[in-house]
């Protein structure tokens, strides 16, 4: 069975936490009862935020959900995965930095009209903390609403990035993350996480694993025994795609937060290599680029390879930090392009993963210039472990150079 977290705010009072909810419009069979919280941040205080499980869903099924406060009530609707299985097929949008822009709205209008089921999300919603003082706490507001037309209709995966740290000192605000945790939950208990900013969820033939880049993960971390424990658990025969998200690039060849990275290649690329990833997700730089399948496990201080050699067993590294956020693109790359980056481009954008079954997927990187869907970068992207001697064809290196037009008045 399938269970859904709805999460929802009312501004003013708690009203109710319950969740009407059935397979047929206007006919709701089932209720659940959730939670609700509220908080301060410096002098901003919270509506009250209500988590609510719906429990016991079929697959694939197609459901409608109502949500009341005092005299006044909506209506949403999500459709849940097919039944986890190797054949399983699945498209998820991927979109990372996305704020609450003119460049956040195109981004979001391209990925809604994508037919994705579900978003992987890389980090950095808000922006609020480049705000001040209550202002801060009204951004996470706007930012719920601007993001409800598809977070109400199916589900986003969350994972934190550094504009969530929210760690504001000259505020009396010292607790990390606490607006993000207050508003946006995950299901770690259920893959035996002791906390909500790292956890794994199974989807139709995918395990994908979410880490947290800015929370402690080297050796004997809580996060770093959970992912050991986590990869053991990966059973590629029912779930083939192992996919995992974090937010700070491994690989980056842009000169914004170059090698912030590194830190955690050297916790966990081993590891990547070892249960052969597929693919890694991050966001944090405000661009677009791909990399080859390429490692350097086995770089250390005094020997071994100083540099990333190609590794058919290693993952795609995949920056989408492009969403749309607020300080701008990135628009520097290092020069010349490394052997390891196959694709770079700083432009506004968001990408899908369609995996039709076992052994292949299909990726899309979509960049918003366009003004319509177009895949600016696409590969079929085979699978580790059932795709492994599939032959492979070298994708050539490609970079385009932001484009920008000026109109003049005649």
């Amino acid at each position: 069975m399938i269970r859904v977290i709805v999460s929802w705010v009312t501004p003013d009072e708690p009203g109710s936490s319950t969740v009407h909810y059935g397979a047929v419009q206007g006919n709701y069979d089932f209720v659940a009862k959730g939670t609700f919280s509220n908080y301060t941040f410096y002098k901003y205080k919270s509506g009250y935020t209500h988590h609510c499980l719906l429990s016991g869903l079929e697959y694939n099924t197609k459901y409608y959900y109502k949500i009341e406060s005092g005299e006044s009530s909506r209506e949403f609707w999500f459709v849940t995965p097919p039944h986890v299985h190797p054949d399983a097929s699945y498209k998820f949008g991927i979109i990372g930095d996305l704020g609450q822009t003119f460049n956040s709205l195109s981004t979001l209008e391209h990925y809604m009209r994508s037919g994705a089921q579900a978003v992987l999300f890389l980090g950095d919603l808000s922006y609020a903390d480049r705000y001040q003082y209550n202002d801060v706490g009204v951004r996470w507001d706007t930012w719920g609403r601007f993001v409800e037309p598809s977070t109400a209709y199916q589900p986003w995966l969350w994972s934190a990035g550094n504009h969530e740290v929210d760690y504001m000192p000259y505020m009396g605000e010292v607790t990390p993350f606490k607006n993000y945790l207050e508003r946006y939950t995950t299901p770690y208990l259920a893959s035996k996480s002791s906390n909500p900013l790292w956890y794994a969820v199974r989807r139709a033939s995918a395990h994908i694993i979410v880490l947290s880049s800015y929370s402690p993960f080297v050796k004997y971390t809580p996060q770093w025994r959970w992912l050991d424990a986590e990869f053991k658990r990966v059973d590629r025969e029912k779930t083939p795609w192992l996919i995992v998200l974090m937010h700070s690039p491994i690989y980056n060849s842009n000169e914004a937060h170059f090698k912030e990275g590194e830190s955690m290649r050297a916790a966990f690329e081993e590891w990547f290599v070892e249960y052969r990833v597929d693919v890694v997700f991050a966001g944090h730089v405000h661009a677009y680029e791909r990399s080859y399948r390429v490692s350097n496990v086995r770089y250390n201080v005094s020997s071994g390879d100083r540099f990333p050699v190609p590794d058919t067993s290693a993952p795609v590294y995949i920056t989408v930090g492009d969403g749309g956020n607020q300080e701008g693109l990135a628009g520097r790359f290092m020069e010349p392009q490394p052997d390891y980056s196959a694709f770079r481009e700083a432009s506004y954008g968001h990408s899908t993963l369609d995996i039709k079954n076992r052994t292949h997927a299909v990726y899309h990187w979509n960049r918003n210039d366009d003004g319509k869907k177009v895949a600016t970068d696409e590969f079929v992207l085979y699978n580790q472990y059932w795709g492994k001697n599939i032959r492979r064809r070298k994708l050539k290196k490609h970079y385009i150079k932001s484009v920008v037009v000026d109109w003049i008045a005649s």
